[in-house]
């Protein structure tokens, strides 16, 4: 009984990379303080940051349910709790139902106009699996996911989408999928074999680099155009500056003929690149 007490939450933390959060969590928080161009209450905060864990858990469970047999066929992702029978289909089906009622617990706490549009992201989470079947776009799909975090959780305060949040939004939409393009070249050989679509695997690796740097430098272009509509501070611009220059930093350590770095420009610098943005702009509404 205590094994399994202690067992299951790391399966089901493991299954759904709970790590990663950090890279849209700070970009809902982003989206909050910039609403009210200022700190926001701890209630509101609270229930962002909890409808945010129950929404990644359950796209990422859902992921991981729909793509249980490509990962199986794949060396890279075969070791997954699903393929490998740690966790049963039933299981995280039930993991699903679970995250997604925390999901709607939270998002009936917050404004009105998100207890209308939160069936957008589920459906979104649940075509995203089958988008690498038919196409490369996929990677943008991705991004345009997450890049509701910052939309959300403004509209979860103020009960209205302006543009400002919808250039926030395009920035995360745009540097994921950038990443994103990056990370398929993980499984490029297995994606060709098996018939499916990324840009890697359609496109080249060269082409899937012109793609990722194009992504990153229009990251840079939509946060400063929100920080123009925003009229944002000093310390805001400082932050799109360091965006910038952590990004530039990240395609250095990986190119077409060398991506040896890829863990380290994947995971790490993306992880420090939404702590580093979002500490310029907490620090931006307080001071």
């Amino acid at each position: 009984m205590t094994s399994a007490v202690t067992r299951y939450p790391r399966l089901f933390l493991s299954l759904v990379k709970f790590e990663h959060t950090v890279f849209a969590l700070p970009f809902a928080y982003i989206g909050a303080f910039l609403a009210v161009d200022g700190v926001p209450g701890a209630a509101e905060l609270l229930w962002i940051t909890v409808a945010m864990v129950g929404a990644r858990s359950l796209a990422m469970a859902l992921n991981r349910l729909i793509d249980a047999g490509i990962d199986a066929r794949n060396p890279r992702t075969a070791g997954r709790e699903l393929p490998r029978g740690a966790l049963t289909p039933w299981q995280v089906g039930l993991f699903c139902l679970a995250s997604l009622a925390v999901f709607l617990v939270a998002v009936y706490q917050l404004a009105p106009i998100v207890r209308w549009l939160w069936p957008i992201p589920v459906a979104a989470f649940v075509v995203y699996p089958y988008l690498k079947r038919g196409t490369w776009l996929s990677h943008f799909w991705l991004g345009a996911v997450d890049g509701l975090a910052p939309v959300g959780a403004w509209a979860a305060i103020t009960n209205d989408l302006p543009l400002e949040a919808w250039l926030l939004g395009a920035a995360v939409a745009v540097w994921v999928a950038g990443f994103d393009v990056l990370y398929s070249l993980f499984d490029l050989e297995h994606d060709r074999a098996h018939g499916l679509h990324s840009v890697p695997a359609r496109f080249g690796v060269p082409v899937a680099f012109v793609v990722a740097r194009a992504c990153h430098a229009a990251t840079v272009v939509f946060l400063a155009s929100a920080g123009l509509a925003l009229d944002a501070g000093v310390l805001y611009w400082l932050g799109v500056a360091a965006v910038a220059g952590l990004l530039l930093y990240e395609h250095s350590l990986v190119s077409p003929r060398d991506t040896s770095r890829l863990d380290m420009a994947f995971f790490t610098m993306n992880g420090v690149i939404s702590l580093t943005f979002f500490a310029f702009v907490l620090a931006d509404v307080v001071v």
